[in-house]
């Protein structure tokens, strides 16, 4: 089997493909050495990861699967495309295959640990709940959490009419920390999301909840999950009467986030992270 050159330099994600054409017949490209001018020039399967292409100038070093860790940024979309709003991937500013897709998603408004990767198999294992792959978020919720909150994650919480999460853990970290005013907002804004709220033009910025309902402080607690369901761990904590006002996954299986990474920054994985990643799903 052959790859097309043109291909090859557009799955490593260099240039859309009608422009790597063009370069290639201006003769900015060059395979082990020589001057190829032909977009359609074959490359044989056995010497994809060895042999030496350059692209203006700079060499093009082909990966049939590429691993990325992100820092999630609140208010960037868990998606490949949109046409309204920024995605993940329009994060990527670098080189990266096209084929790349986030594994799983976070919410628009929560941030942290993010997987990238054009690995579908790897992909689909770890997202798999026989797998049992714990996934950690930080979070801060309103007020102070009832005593029996830990037990009922461990029990698996009745969070929607037809659904019981699995078994879960929780570790309050922190209770008693003041409120802030964007804090109160994602409170209110939780509430009415997950109470069905739906408010006309007209009321858009005035809220359901009288002033005396909002807490004044909020609780730091992690949450561990192995299930990944639509706001989740937003209605988990909405059935014990209350509402996360910030939330950022931590970490996923053996996967922890880099502190080095500020938000909307990404990293290729590296050998160990991706070797434990295996391990962990067979």
């Amino acid at each position: 089997m052959h790859m097309r050159l043109d291909k090859f330099l557009a799955d490593m994600g260099v240039d859309p493909r009608g422009k790597i054409k063009h370069y290639i017949k201006w003769g900015k490209v060059t395979v082990n050495g020589k001057g190829v001018t032909d977009p359609g020039f074959q490359i044989r399967d056995q010497d994809l990861n060895s042999v030496q292409v350059s692209y203006k100038g700079h060499p093009v070093v082909y990966a049939r699967y590429e691993y990325y860790m992100m820092h999630k940024p609140a208010g960037v979309l868990s998606a490949t495309e949109d046409k309204k709003q920024t995605t993940v991937l329009d994060l990527m500013t670098g080189p990266v295959r096209k084929d790349v897709f986030p594994v799983g998603r976070l919410d628009k408004d929560t941030e942290g640990l993010l997987l990238l990767t054009n690995d579908g198999e790897l992909a689909h294992r770890l997202l798999s709940p026989k797998h049992h792959i714990d996934k950690v978020y930080l979070a801060r919720v309103g007020g102070e959490l009832p005593p029996e909150s830990v037990e009922a994650f461990q029990q698996g919480i009745h969070y929607d009419t037809k659904l019981t999460a699995m078994p879960a853990g929780l570790t309050i970290l922190r209770t008693g920390l003041p409120m802030s005013e964007t804090e109160k907002a994602s409170y209110i804004k939780n509430y009415e999301l997950l109470s069905g709220i739906k408010k006309d033009a007209s009321h858009a910025n005035a809220s359901c909840l009288d002033v005396s309902q909002i807490p004044d402080t909020v609780s730091e607690v992690t949450a561990t999950i192995q299930e990944g369901k639509f706001h989740q761990i937003k209605k988990m904590f909405h059935a014990l009467g209350t509402e996360v006002v910030y939330l950022k996954r931590v970490s996923m299986g053996p996967l922890q986030l880099d502190p080095a990474l500020a938000p909307g920054q990404y990293r290729p994985l590296t050998e160990a992270e991706l070797a434990a990643l295996r391990e962990l799903t067979g």
